[in-house]
């Protein structure tokens, strides 16, 4: 009996095994049809660019771009006839499965990725935040054992810089070499959980630029933001308006320029993240006219929305809206921003997806610092910078290519495999529809949450198909891609899009001795008198370079001493004398 139950047993198994096998072999031959993909009459949008040309795919990889193309059979043709055909958009800056101000995103790495796809964008960049005193690695570990299981295209991350000490130092090292991480995030605002000091950033980012890794800064003053909270508490003021009111514009302008200023004495590429106000843009814009290694990025809603919204009545209206830096009250912000984004002073437009209920920002429905700061806008992305960006005028087709993919590419050493369209390169790609259009609502999308920013607003201009590694992950509506069917993407240090034009500057800019012969002298031998050497008496100040010109007096250099004891003591005084006639006319005063 027992040699029946084994021969049973020696049979089912090798029937399991023979089923695996054919359902294995279906599964290969399958996807071995939807390997080969062409996309013929469209045309093709680069950021330099734009031709008419057909894409053939095979592998995951763009095998040939042009018309006339010779190719096997059994491809799966895309009619793109009157369509663009676009490189996968690249969102710098998500935050899924995130837990920020006591609370959990409303989106993992599935659901967020997914209508990262359905949006168009085919890979996206994740943060890693720390807990103060977090080990960065383990944290950088937690979130891959969960990312990899559930994303659906290719992800990298950014870690998040939220302390420092020497253990912080060697992990950034280690993370760098060999985990596929080459960005850190380094925060002035938040205080007493992020923030870092000044020396204690000017350490980050020479460490940065020792490693060769994209230094992101998040620009705010946080000691001036965290009084500014409690002064309009006191005030009484608890609702979403203070996040706008405790914030003002001139706190990041200040930070921005602090950062720039820190970052070039550091010989460190920076790249400032969620610029938000026009104050700020114009120093980032100054900076670049100087010649300084500056990057910046904007987001969706700071590009699109102003902060009229958090005095709106409905008190859920307003809290939906909080993120920070916060929304500006200017209403010709978002049309500046974009204007940036168009002539290159900012270089990328990301969602900073960070999603939250309306239960979840309530929180805060007594005290604004507590409701979780963060806004919805993976999916909407790319839609909604065309509608407002190249629909109104800002930007043309090729500079959107440029702020949504290959400027990105290009910053996380990324370019040419990623953010463009030419043979070779990843087979990430997009077919627009610019004629289309959609009509944007929570009721309709894939991401989480239970609000949309961008709540009916109608957007020309709609992705009809994406290709995610040349996998067809998304057509007309259909999402049809499996979980975890994305790959975590390791990104290469030192990109030449900072770190060129940095070593150049770093060479041309070299601090050298002055080359002379040595004193040969008589030294003068020191007094001791017994008291430490303290260096110069605080009071002591160097006198000022002369700088009369004309024969006017400079008022900086005056003689003038509160003691009474002055220069022109020794010039004997006059008595009073009436002017008959003194300038501007005649006056009975004594002069």
């Amino acid at each position: 009996m027992s040699g029946k139950i084994q021969v049973y047993h020696q049979r089912s198994e090798r029937q399991t095994k023979a089923c695996r096998f054919t359902q294995r072999a279906v599964a290969m031959s399958s996807s071995s049809a939807m390997l080969r993909i062409l996309i013929k009459g469209g045309k093709v949008v680069n950021d330099d660019c734009t031709q008419e040309a057909d894409v053939y795919i095979e592998n995951g990889i763009i095998q040939q771009v042009g018309k006339e193309l010779m190719i096997p059979g059994g491809a799966k043709v895309i009619d793109a006839s009157g369509k663009l055909v676009l490189p996968g958009g690249i969102d710098t800056s998500v935050h899924l499965e995130e837990t920020f101000m006591n609370a959990v995103t409303a989106d993992d790495y599935y659901s967020g990725t997914k209508a990262a796809l359905a949006g168009g964008t085919t890979m996206v960049i994740g943060h890693v935040l720390p807990e103060r005193n977090e080990s960065l690695l383990e944290a950088y570990e937690k979130c891959r054992s969960s990312a990899d299981s559930k994303s659906c295209c290719d992800y990298a991350l950014h870690v998040g810089v939220t302390w420092w000490g020497p253990k912080v130092q060697a992990e950034m090292e280690k993370l760098v070499r060999e985990k596929g991480v080459n960005s850190f995030q380094m925060f002035m605002a938040y205080k007493d959980t992020f923030m870092l000091r000044d020396s204690e950033l000017f350490q980050a980012l020479q460490h940065c630029k020792d490693i060769g890794a994209v230094a992101r800064v998040h620009a705010e003053n946080g000691e001036l933001v965290a009084e500014g909270a409690k002064e309009v508490l006191e005030l009484g003021i608890s609702g979403p308006e203070g996040i706008e009111i405790s914030r003002p514009e001139e706190l990041e302008a200040e930070a921005t320029h602090r950062a720039i200023i820190i970052a070039n004495r550091a010989h460190c590429p920076i790249y400032l993240v969620n610029v938000s106000s026009m104050s700020a843009g114009d120093v980032v814009a100054s900076a670049k006219m100087q010649g300084k290694v500056v990057h910046g990025e904007t987001t969706t809603a700071h590009a699109v929305l102003n902060g009229m919204q958090y005095y709106h009545q409905d008190w859920c209206h307003a809290a939906a809206h909080v993120t920070v830096p916060p929304l500006r009250l200017d209403s010709s912000t978002p049309n500046y921003l974009l204007s940036l984004l168009g002539n290159d002073t900012l270089n990328v437009v990301a969602s900073d997806h960070r999603p939250f209920t309306i239960k979840q920002k309530a929180m805060g429905k007594d005290d604004f610092t507590k409701i979780p700061c963060g806004l919805p806008g993976i999916q909407d992305r790319m839609s909604v910078i065309w509608e407002k960006g190249v629909i109104g005028g800002k930007i043309d087709e090729n500079r959107f290519v440029a702020v949504t993919s290959s400027n990105a590419a290009k910053i996380y050493n990324l370019y040419p495999r990623k953010g463009r369209i030419i043979p070779g390169a990843d087979a990430d790609v997009v077919v627009w529809d610019p004629e289309g259009s959609k009509t944007i609502s929570v009721d309709n999308q894939f991401q989480g949450g239970d609000v949309n920013l961008y709540e009916g607003l109608r957007c020309h201009g709609v992705p009809l198909v994406t290709i995610s590694r040349g996998r067809l992950v998304y057509e007309n509506g259909m999402f049809t891609c499996a979980e975890g069917s994305g790959n975590f993407f390791p990104l290469r240090t030192f990109p030449d899009y900072l770190y060129k034009k940095m070593v150049q500057r770093e060479k041309s800019q070299a601090v050298k001795p002055v080359e002379r012969e040595p004193y040969t002298g008589e030294v003068v031998a020191v007094v001791n008198s017994g008291k430490r050497d303290l260096g110069a008496p605080e009071l002591d100040t160097p006198t000022r370079p002369c700088t009369r010109h004309g024969g006017l007096r400079d008022l900086h250099e005056s003689s003038f001493s509160l003691s009474g004891v002055q220069i022109d003591d020794n010039v004997p005084k006059r008595s009073s004398a009436r002017i008959l006639a003194p300038p501007g006319g005649r006056s009975s005063g004594i002069w």
